[in-house]
């Protein structure tokens, strides 16, 4: 019995051991000229952020990335380039969640027994009743918990440059918003889970919110990150 419980335990452990993956929705919109301007130069769009600010500069290298994969080419030069694109990131306030979840039960199932007899020298019968405690799952139980989850957010925003030096006007050209929520307020550990997932619909329209599953052992999040397989 004891060994038996020992498995189930083991069995109960080994399946309910999370595993690591990142959930991000993707909402990406595009006009008609997406599809003709490629070059770009990358902006930090949020207000009082400098260019060379380091964690700009690492996420941008993210998000160039992503970019070449979808045949975008990064300049240096305001007049080479048709596209600005700025980018916006960020962590929201923590938020506590309560959930429940079912466990199974171990406990008494039942009673066998067995009988076992003998005859003495005097020649009389004598037996014996023997009765075990059979053990097993008797049910289902209802337990709760909480945990933390943090917002996450990225934002590529393409605007017309072209249109911007000849009449001064923003003309939108095509945005792509992430967002995610999970237990790590690491933005710089789930950054790159949430450009890999923008990549597919990058300048594009999908036409409706995208849910995207990454592993956390996801090669193509080792790319963005620029690292080998």
């Amino acid at each position: 019995m004891i060994r038996l419980m020992l498995i189930l335990s083991l069995v109960v452990m080994s399946g309910c051991a999370p595993r690591l993956r990142f959930l991000s929705s993707v909402d990406a919109i595009s006009g008609p000229k997406a599809e003709s301007m490629k070059t770009y130069v990358l902006l930090p769009g949020i207000e009082g952020l400098a260019s060379n600010d380091l964690q700009f500069l690492e996420y941008a290298e993210y998000v160039d990335r992503a970019l070449a994969d979808r045949g975008f080419m990064r300049t240096n030069s305001f007049e080479e380039a048709s596209l600005a694109i700025f980018l916006v990131y960020g962590i929201g306030n923590p938020q506590t969640i309560q959930y429940s979840y079912s466990l199974p039960v171990w406990g008494q199932t039942g009673v066998t027994s067995s009988t076992s007899g003998r005859i003495d020298v005097f020649g009389n019968y004598q037996s014996t009743t023997t009765e075990t405690p059979t053990y097993g799952l008797t049910g289902l139980g209802t337990a709760t918990g909480t945990r933390t989850a943090h917002f996450r957010f990225m934002l590529l925003e393409a605007l017309d440059l072209d249109m911007y030096r000849k009449s001064a006007e923003v003309e939108q050209v095509w945005k792509t918003e992430v967002v995610s929520s999970g237990s790590s307020d690491d933005l710089r550990l789930v950054f790159p889970y949430m450009v890999t997932a923008a990549v597919p619909y990058l300048g594009r329209n999908p036409g409706q919110k995208v849910r995207v599953v990454l592993p956390g052992d996801d090669p193509a999040v080792q790319a963005i990150r620029g690292l080998p397989d």
